[in-house]
């Protein structure tokens, strides 16, 4: 018995190869009849030859025919069925009809074989049909196909790697890419590669196959997301085309009114699994242009009722505006009820099924929708404000004196906007959205829950962004080197929201050196002087610089200027840190030192989170400042309780806390 791997099936040899049970040409393998022929007699208690029995075997063979020929009806009725699902599937992309057909079909151990007739026939179609496939798979797995089924069947496709090379003549490339896709996704170990590596013969296809998948593909940098982008390449229409042509015909519709040619142009996209989308904007054009609902809304109806347009992807386009209505009210007031009201009358027409819906009831309403508008029009003329003026104290100010941005809901939309608008305009912006993020102090979970609104949004972003992905992740990633998020907050966005941005912002924080560059992705700051960005440790580096200048020329309000012209507000906790380790080490003039705390802090240039951020930073290394000054701990506490007096530090500050935690073994970091 060779055994490929744990999860597979074996394959058994015999010594003499019984007739080929298969027609020439039959694409189901040998091997599955021959396995089940071998376990035949032992399964069943058939008995075995015994010299000097007349007729026993012949006893045996007929019982083996007649289960063989059961085991080839059955096989035919897999392919044919395997043949005729796939084939529907690439019409309709109706994943649910593909499960239900398999699940009624039965015989599990089989599955194996509609993944390799899946792949086998994507593989000689174009980019929309491999794309689906991958898709399919990855949904159904474990859930339809066991796992165990899923390895059998890519290891049926390495192995006839050379048949299909026959009739496709880049199976080598697109094979390597569907099992790099399925190690992405998560339906295949890593470990396939190996394992099948050292079951083909060397000069064998597969063979080239794992090896383009490893080399070409996985050992690439990005390469999640660039074997997820495979087959939605320059040569082919992406999402973001089909989502711009749908606006366009549906525009052009409501200006004509002719509703043949608009069919025509939804025929001519030939994304049927994409109808969805086509609802979605249809609605929400409907509620945005009052006179153009009934030109819209009897668009859908007759497209469902001419085929042209499924009831389940009706139902999808209906559930995804519920889903996003909260949002929608920012905009469009009324956007409750309007829906509720296009719900009702396409119940009553017929074409839709309104009891697989959620309910617009259910739930909490975001705030009072104009509250909520009010809101959001002072957000952006607050975002627009600091644009022109970089002024962050000024932006603080603003949202202390607004009654409404103590709502965490609220918080996280004006960071969304934020974000938004930056996202639109030029690096400038895009740091010192990044900084003000920093500066509000905002609690993580509000900054959390706007990149999940900013991810959730992206498909409709990338109309007008092609490179949302790209800057959200870096947004992202920025957040966390800066502290505003945790590490682990990507883990909680990528369990509600998931997707591209996720990955592509775990794998910058990954990078080496990746602090560094994502400071200055940007221009590490620069908002006052636009100069290049610095890197963390070249800032430091400044910091150390202007404090001994400082404190040998006593010149306080260059000091200032220097400290506003390092162009990184969200970094002047250093500027604390390294002032107080300082005073702690009792230097020369620490009188002078303390003066431009206080200074800057009156001035606002060091806002009281960036302060109180400085000093936890030197409570938490005061183990190894205590090596060099052992009185460090009271000299500290000296200095808290100074701060508390000027007004630095707030009165929960509490020194003991900090201390508590180096005493139970937390990690520290000495002054640099």
């Amino acid at each position: 018995m060779e055994q490929t791997d744990p999860l597979s099936i074996s394959q058994l040899k015999l010594s003499s190869p019984p007739p080929p049970l298969e027609a020439p040409g039959s694409s189901l393998p040998g091997e599955l009849l021959k396995s089940h022929m071998h376990s035949v007699s032992p399964k069943h208690g058939l008995p075995p030859k015994v010299e000097g029995s007349e007729g026993t075997w012949g006893d045996s063979l007929d019982v083996d025919n007649d289960y063989s020929i059961e085991l080839r009806c059955r096989s035919k009725r897999v392919q044919e069925k395997a043949t005729i699902i796939v084939e529907e599937y690439f019409s309709t992309n109706d994943v649910v009809s593909v499960a239900n057909e398999l699940k009624e079909l039965g015989m599990a151990e089989y599955r194996y074989y509609f993944v390799k007739k899946l792949v086998s026939m994507a593989m000689d179609r174009n980019d929309k049909e491999k794309e689906m496939a991958a898709f399919l798979l990855s949904t159904l797995y474990a859930d339809v196909i066991d796992p165990p089924e899923v390895y059998r069947g890519f290891n049926k496709l390495v192995a006839s790697a050379d048949d299909l090379s026959v009739d496709i003549p880049d199976a080598v490339d697109v094979l390597a890419v569907f099992v790099a896709r399925a190690i992405v996704d998560d339906i295949l170990p890593p470990a396939f590669l190996k394992k099948q590596m050292n079951l083909l013969p060397d000069d064998s296809k597969g063979v080239e196959v794992l090896k383009k998948a490893e080399k070409s593909y996985l050992a690439a940098p990005l390469h999640a997301e660039v074997v997820e982008k495979r087959w939605g390449g320059a040569d082919n229409w992406t999402a973001e085309d089909v989502k711009g042509r749908i606006n366009e015909l549906l525009k052009e519709y409501v200006m004509s009114g002719d509703k043949k040619e608009a069919f025509r142009c939804i025929k001519g996209l030939k994304v049927p699994f994409f109808h969805h989308e086509i609802v979605k904007r249809a609605l929400i054009m409907a509620m945005e242009r009052q006179k153009a609902q009934v030109k819209l809304l009897d668009l859908l109806k007759e497209a469902v009722e001419v085929g042209l347009i499924n009831t389940t992807q009706v139902t999808k386009g209906f559930s995804r505006i519920i889903d996003s209505i909260e949002d929608l009210s920012l905009d469009i007031p009324e956007a409750r009820s309007v829906l509720q009201s296009f719900i009702s009358k396409a119940a009553s027409e017929g074409w839709l099924c309104a009891s697989s819906l959620k309910t617009l009831s259910s739930g909490e309403k975001l705030l009072e929708n104009s509250s909520a508008n009010v809101f959001k029009d002072k957000a952006k003329s607050i975002v627009r404000e600091y644009f022109l003026s970089g002024d962050t104290s000024e932006v603080v100010h603003c949202l202390e004196t607004e009654p409404s941005a103590s709502s965490s809901q609220l918080r996280a939309i004006f960071v969304k906007y934020l974000i938004t608008l930056a996202m639109d305009r030029k690096k400038r912006e895009k740091e010192m959205a990044c900084v003000l993020v920093c500066s509000l102090g905002f609690p993580a979970k509000d900054v959390r829950s706007a990149f999940s609104m900013l991810i959730e949004s992206a498909d409709d972003t990338a109309l007008d962004n092609p490179v949302v992905v790209e800057d959200l992740a870096m947004f992202l990633a920025r957040a966390v080197v800066d502290e505003v998020l945790a590490p682990r907050d990507l883990e909680e966005l990528g369990s509600s929201v998931g997707g591209k941005v996720i990955q592509t912002a775990k794998t910058l924080l990954e990078a080496r050196l990746s602090g560094e560059r994502i400071l200055r992705c940007w221009g590490g700051g620069g908002i006052e002087t636009k100069s290049p960005g610095c890197t963390v440790s070249e800032v430091k580096e400044k910091i150390q610089v202007l404090l001994e200048e400082y404190v040998s020329g006593g010149d306080l309000k260059e000091a200032c200027r220097c400290v506003k012209e390092l162009g990184m507000p969200f970094f002047h906790h250093e500027v604390v840190k390294k002032s107080v380790v300082r005073i702690i080490e009792e230097q020369e003039k620490k009188e002078r030192v303390w003066k431009l705390l206080k200074v800057c802090f009156e001035s606002g240039l060091v806002t009281i989170y960036q302060m109180t951020k400085g000093f936890k930073r030197v409570g938490e290394s005061l183990e190894d400042l205590s090596l060099d000054v052992p009185d460090a701990a009271e000299k500290f506490s000296c200095c808290v309780e100074s701060a508390k007096l000027d007004g630095f530090l707030d009165e929960s500050f509490a020194f003991e806390e900090t201390q508590g935690k180096k005493e139970n073994g937390s990690s520290s970091s000495a002054p640099n």
